[in-house]
Order: C-alpha cells, then structure tokens, then sequence
C-alpha cells in the first residue's frame, strides 16, 4: 500500500487544499483545521447546515496563515462573505486545541473503499487516501495501526456518515441519494477516525504498513 493523497482544510467546512507532502504532529497534520466559523451566539457552524461555506477554498499560505480564495482569514472581505452565508454576527475563530476535531484528528480513507462508494472522495473529506487497498479491507482495520515511514497512526472505528456528502464538492448541488445509498450500502459509515501514535513527516507515494494491535500497542510504549 501506499499514500495516494495528502489533504489538509485550514478552515473547518470550507473547501481544503491537496499536498505532496505534510508533517503530522500529535493533532493530525499541521494547521488541519485550525479556524472555524461561529454564529452570532457563538456557536460553531459547519457545512451540514450551510453547505455554502464548502465553495470557499482555504489554503495556508506561505506564511503558514489560513486563507480563503487567496485572502487572510481574517480579511473583511472573508468575513463579509461568511455573513453572507451564515448570518449577520458570524464570524472565524482561530483554535489550535483539540476541541477543533468533530471526532479524531485525522479520517483516513482508501481508494477501495472509495472506489466501491462510486462517487468523488471529496465528498468523504478525508486527510490521507491510501491506495493499493483491495475493495472494502478497511473495514476490518479498526484496532490497528498504519505505520508510514516513522508516522505510526492508530485506527479507532469506521466514520459515521452525514448531510455533508450529499452536496457535490464542485457544484454544491445536492443528492441526498448519495446518504441514503452510504446508510444502505455501508451501515452508515465510510472511512476511519483516527490518532497519532508518533508524528513526522508524510509524502504522497510513501510505502504505508497495516500493524496489529499489539504492534501499535509496542509503539505507543
């Protein structure tokens, strides 16, 4: 197996940015979701219910700053355009913590598994695509651990499934046909929530290892 892709999305729900190459650290690759989107009450918002943040593309840019479209962040052009979407009041909060996570800090997927999904893997959202993985073999890998190079990275369970892939990641037209055949086809989950054992560097095209338990269990200690 290998790495096939190498995804990071510095602003949570926006559109994200494919790589070559990236460090891992203890909280996924670096700078993965590092600002979000919050109402005016303060409650962080997602894509699940305002599919429109997924058309603003977020990238780090050389000084390693979230942007959008090519401007910071923090630019009032940015904000004026997450207003627009989500109300008068929102705007982007900066978090580094691990609280920015739905789940776990990085979803691995596999070209299999996608294959057998039948539409783009975008809509998945993942961190890392491994290739070379015959058919829906991920399932069985919860409890094990990818080693890629140095990187080791624990797999806890298979990612339940929402809202957010119905909606085209071009277009942003939606097809809730695209949930209900992932709940039918695959008990309603697809790709695997997982952690870092030990960080490092990652390039696309890296050899990639499935370890059983008590390898990642060696590892960790």
């Amino acid at each position: 197996m290998k790495v096939a892709q190498i995804w990071r999305y510095p602003i949570k729900s926006m559109g994200g940015e494919r790589l070559n190459h990236a460090r891992i650290g203890s909280l996924g690759i670096e700078g993965d979701r590092v600002v979000h989107g919050e109402d005016e009450d303060g409650r962080v918002i997602t894509s699940r219910t305002h599919h429109r943040l997924l058309g603003h593309h977020a990238t780090l840019n050389a000084s390693g700053e979230p942007a959008v479209d090519g401007l910071l962040w923090s630019n009032p052009k940015v904000l004026t355009d997450v207003e627009e979407i989500v109300g008068l009041g929102a705007k982007l909060v900066r978090d580094d913590s691990s609280d920015r996570f739905d789940v776990l800090p990085l979803l691995v997927a596999t070209d299999g598994a996608i294959a057998s999904f039948g539409r783009d893997g975008r809509r998945l959202r993942p961190n890392l695509v491994i290739g070379e993985v015959e058919g829906l073999a991920e399932r069985s890998w919860p409890g094990q651990c990818l080693h890629i190079g140095d990187v080791v990275i624990g797999i806890q369970d298979l990612r339940g499934r929402c809202i957010m892939t119905t909606f085209d990641p071009d277009s942003l037209k939606q097809d809730r046909q695209v949930l209900t055949d992932i709940v039918r086809r695959f008990e309603g989950t697809l790709a695997l929530n997982c952690y870092v054992i030990r960080g490092g560097e990652i390039r696309v095209g890296d050899h990639v290892e499935l370890a059983r338990h008590h390898e990642c269990e060696a590892v960790r200690a």
